[in-house]
């Protein structure tokens, strides 16, 4: 059984490995991002950015920085199945992952422009904002002194491959096989 995790930047991409893996080589995928939404559906709040965040900090602070990572990894083992854990965003988490075993951090990057004509296209509810906006956004998530916080800029460093999404998909597809490769 293999779990791969998934970091990244805004809009680089993290998704679209993630379906790769899925249909190409039959991950089962386990995203942060709809366990948080689960989890913003039960406290009645609005499914943006920043309540997304608002609600992982919270679950981190009240059961440890690594515990949404954990909860999706606990998943990922009852499937039996190779699996894909989408998107990993503290140090916590990664450290967790790691010491489990059977782990293997992938990142996701790409130029900034790239990344935000990327999120307006795929225009779901938290992308809808400004190029400003989108800075700001990433820049609150890249890189915090607080363990329950994103340190985007930390799990990037951390990875065991690292994929730059600056050109077609055939090209990150390309990446993905070359990397599937060596992990398998």
């Amino acid at each position: 059984m293999v779990i791969i995790g998934i970091t990244g930047t805004i809009g680089a991409g993290k998704g679209t490995v993630v379906e790769y893996l899925v249909s190409k080589k039959g991950f089962k995928h386990f995203s942060a991002r709809e366990f948080l939404v689960e989890e913003i559906e039960k406290r009645g709040l609005e499914n943006n950015r920043d309540n997304m965040v608002l609600v992982a900090n919270n679950l981190r602070e009240k059961n440890g920085s690594a515990f949404v990572a954990d909860e999706l990894f606990k998943r990922a083992l009852e499937s039996g199945q190779d699996c894909v854990i989408e998107s990993l965003r503290t140090l916590g988490e990664v450290e967790s992952l790691r010491k489990k075993g059977n782990f293997t951090l992938l990142a996701v990057d790409a130029d900034p422009k790239i990344r935000y004509e990327r999120i307006l296209k795929r225009s779901t509810s938290t992308d809808n904002i400004s190029f400003e906006k989108f800075l700001a956004d990433e820049e609150r998530e890249m890189a915090s002194t607080d363990p329950n916080k994103q340190n985007l800029k930390k799990c990037i460093e951390m990875a065991d491959f690292t994929i730059v999404n600056n050109k077609d998909i055939n090209f990150l597809n390309q990446q993905i096989e070359e990397i599937y490769g060596q992990i398998k």
